[in-house]
């Protein structure tokens, strides 16, 4: 029994969840791309954003309901309570770009979650590897936190001028400190969107682990009593999972407005 369920578990990966599968490949200026099941999530994520969204938000009304007034309290939301206070009256200017980030990050946590995969065998009988979290992917988060990586500088740089920025760029200190401190704020620079890829990755890699592990333990066990234990662990664990779905866009999005606002406005 043991030794079969040892070769069981070795035959299971739970990184299939979260690994990247090439669905097709194209010449682009004469280099080949490869397509992935994660760019197409990608896609998928930013086409419904973009259809989604404006058909909710259509209407002439002045008070929005049901899923359009949600929308908007959330846009409000983080307007008023994540964007306002770090970047003031510069708000309007780039509260836009943090909304997009929301709802961006978030839509893709959450279809991530969506067994798509599975849910076109079922339906077509045809095998594919269509889903997959594109958030469990280092190189698409490296990819959200470089665009904060480069606003944030752009904004700044907009808002003071290139030379004000780089005078500006380390707090007033006796001269002979200032190329150590410039040392330390570069270095920092570079940390900030470093270590924004790496929470959103490690948070929702790892969700998307336990809960396929969490799976593994109905196929090796093969006992009803473990099924059903494991069954309510996968749903506390999915829906703890769902809560980090919302969570982790949200320091995305609140940590890139504090870095924003530290760009526009030095003098805080």
């Amino acid at each position: 029994m043991l030794k079969s369920a040892g070769g069981l578990l070795a035959g299971m990966n739970p990184v299939e969840e979260v690994v990247v599968r090439e669905l097709f490949r194209f010449e682009l200026f004469g280099r080949h791309v490869v397509f992935s099941n994660h760019m197409f999530m990608v896609s998928l994520g930013a086409a419904l954003l973009m259809l989604v969204l404006p058909l909710t938000l259509r209407g002439k009304g002045l008070v929005r309901r049901g899923f359009g007034g949600l929308i908007e309290a959330v846009c409000i939301f983080i307007r008023e309570d994540i964007a306002r206070p770090f970047l003031g009256d510069q708000t309007d200017k780039h509260v836009g770009f943090l909304w997009t980030l929301f709802f961006f990050i978030l839509t893709l946590n959450l279809l991530g979650m969506v067994p798509l995969a599975q849910i076109i065998f079922l339906v077509s009988g045809v095998p594919n590897h269509l889903g997959g979290a594109a958030t469990a992917n280092i190189w698409v988060v490296a990819s959200f936190a470089l665009m904060v990586f480069l606003s944030i500088h752009i904004a700044g740089i907009r808002q003071q001028g290139l030379g004000m920025y780089i005078k500006n760029f380390i707090p007033r200190v006796p001269w002979p400190m200032a190329p150590l401190i410039y040392l330390m704020e570069i270095v920092g620079a570079i940390v900030r969107p470093v270590s924004l890829t790496i929470r959103l990755f490690a948070n929702m890699f790892a969700g998307h682990i336990l809960v396929a592990t969490l799976f593994l333990f109905i196929v090796i066990f093969k006992n009803y009593a473990v099924s059903g234990v494991t069954v309510l662990a996968v749903v506390a664990a999915s829906l703890l999972e769902l809560l980090v779905a919302f969570l982790q866009a949200y320091i995305f999005t609140f940590l890139s407005a504090i870095f924003m606002g530290l760009a526009v406005h030095p003098e805080h």
